[in-house]
């Protein structure tokens, strides 16, 4: 019942970007006040859709139809503002004419405010309509972002102004162009980064342990060292899509300092993040960085940055002067947009302060507590209970001298039994410690773990209740027990082969399933050929 650990579960990874584009579902709250989407992109300058509205005047109460059309594009945001005002609030409600295509949004409190994509399939053209308040301003505008796919897209688009009949004269404001992101500036790196000097002159994590990042293109790395009130950052790895890092209070993702390095087309992108709950990565300013700087060679990357100990008043960013765990995670990525990495992250043993003296630890993408729970598991029902069930299937005969008062092979076979139980119920705990509490991201794995618990558990208790040899009702329930040990043999070894694809327990595949069904095979297999030898056996009748 292996509950994986995902920290930046970790990181980073089925990463829900925080803007229009990285939102599928067209929920982009965020993007409410502004209109621009979170994630680095600059906007492009000259818009290619059209906002239109099917009439230029309007009263309270009013219906007027707005439409975005152009090029194909897969998501959009459409307010309406106060024409003499386009940075105040959003003016009115909307009203859906496709739910299939548009979906109402609630911006500044006000419910059906915006109208946003529903899904991140393509489109030409969206309508919808919009409701005047009675409390509508002389002059609204209607703004419309358009985004064709994640690096691609434009801001704030206007329609046509439309005005009450009886409305002053509409002068045009002074425009205010949209925000972008100003990119700073940023250097190629002219050699790969070196593992000399960690645990000496800097603080490094890195795996394989001991790897160099300067011979080894599969060594990934991470190493902080610091000057004066400053720490420069290298991190290296074997990734075609992104490296990140992040530094968390716990080993769990959630309210986490992060930093990744995007592969986009043959740059590498430096941005700082922040994780709220199990979400994914929100991308922040470049601001609290320098010096950043970048190399990409024979499938790895390798990016650097410099940034302050200290960043009072920077949200988001922690204090570098104080004890993390520290995530480390690769991942893909595709035109920049990232996605959730493929493996567990590397997660370090314990909390580190990265200033403090220089250290060279390692990390562990198997969480210890989940080592074990599936090692316990695997001694009680794949090597306890099977040696007992062929115990006391067939070698009474051999083992039917009395030991402590009972038959051995049935001493043998109650001992074996109460292990498995008492081994299940500790590795059954064991997640539940690590995780605090049930994992909803485990699939079916916990299910069936709880059906074996409840059997290992009832076994025992049942065979405390055993009726006397000649007693009726011993036939009741030796079938009993036998069917409920055969179901719970069965559960058990479907939750191990789900438990083992699991990312929290790492473990390599596919070999990870070939020694198990090796370990079914040879079980069942002994079975026959006993089963076999027992009814061979008891065709020859006894010997004289």
């Amino acid at each position: 019942m292996a509950a994986p650990g995902r920290t930046a579960a970790a990181l980073l990874l089925l990463l829900r970007l925080s803007l229009v584009a990285g939102y599928p579902s067209g929920r982009v709250t965020e993007s409410c006040g502004d209109m621009v989407p979170r994630h680095g992109h600059a906007p492009r300058p000259d818009p290619v859709h059209s906002v239109a509205v099917a009439r230029t005047t309007f009263m309270p109460g009013d219906q007027i139809e707005v439409t975005v059309s152009g090029p194909e594009f897969k998501g959009f945001l459409i307010e309406a503002r106060d024409a003499e005002d386009l940075s105040g609030a959003p003016v009115g409600s909307f009203t859906l004419i496709d739910s299939q295509e548009s979906q109402l949004l609630t911006c500044g409190d006000k419910q059906g405010s915006a109208v946003s994509h529903t899904s991140a399939h393509k489109k030409t053209e969206v309508r919808v309509y919009w409701d005047a308040p009675g409390s509508a301003p002389n002059h609204v505008q209607f703004l419309a972002t358009v985004l064709e796919k994640y690096k691609i897209y434009w801001v704030r688009i206007p329609s046509p102004v439309i005005s009450q009949p009886k409305a002053p004269p509409f002068s045009t404001p002074g425009t205010t162009p949209a925000p972008s992101p100003a990119s700073p500036a940023v250097s190629r790196l002219t050699k790969p980064f070196s593992a000399s000097g960690c645990g000496s002159k800097k603080f490094c994590v890195r795996s394989p342990w001991a790897c160099d990042p300067a011979k080894e293109a599969t060594c990934l790395f991470l190493s902080f060292t610091r000057d004066n009130q400053s720490v420069t950052v290298e991190m290296s790895g074997p990734s075609k899509g992104y490296l990140s890092f992040a530094l968390s209070h716990d080993r769990w993702m959630g309210d986490d300092d992060a930093y990744l390095c995007i592969h986009e087309d043959q740059t590498v992108s430096i941005r700082p993040a922040h994780l709220t709950g199990r979400s994914h990565p929100a991308l922040d300013s470049w601001d609290a960085l320098e010096d950043m700087a970048w190399r990409l060679e024979d499938g790895g990357m390798q990016c650097s940055f410099r940034r302050n100990i200290t960043l009072p008043g920077v949200e988001n960013r922690f204090d570098l002067n104080t004890s993390y765990y520290i995530f480390l995670a690769t991942g893909a990525a595709k035109d920049g947009r990232i996605y959730r990495h493929s493996q567990q992250p590397l997660i370090t043993y314990e909390k580190h302060e990265v200033t403090g003296d220089p250290q060279d630890v390692g990390a562990s993408r198997a969480p210890p507590l989940l080592r074990a729970h599936g090692a316990l598991m695997l001694m009680s029902w794949m090597t306890a209970v099977s040696v007992g069930v062929i115990v006391a299937r067939f070698f009474k005969p051999v083992l039917s001298r009395p030991l402590f008062g009972e038959s051995a092979w049935f001493q043998v076979h109650r001992a074996l039994m109460l292990i498995t139980s008492f081994l299940t119920c500790i590795a059954f705990v064991l997640p539940f410690i690590y995780r605090g509490g049930w994992s909803s991201r485990a699939g079916y794995h916990p299910y069936l773990g709880c059906v074996v618990l409840v059997l290992a558990v009832l076994q025992p208790l049942l065979a405390a209740m055993r009726p006397p040899l000649h007693d009726p009702r011993r036939h009741l329930f030796n079938w009993t027990h036998w069917g409920m040990g055969t179901a719970a043999r069965i559960v058990a070894v479907a939750a191990m082969f789900l438990g083992m694809d699991l990312p929290g327990l790492a473990l390599p595949g596919p070999w990870k399933t070939y020694v198990m069904l090796g370990f079914v095979a040879w079980h069942v297999g002994a079975e026959i050929v006993l089963e076999v030898h027992a009814y061979r056996l008891s065709r020859k009748g006894p010997r004289l």
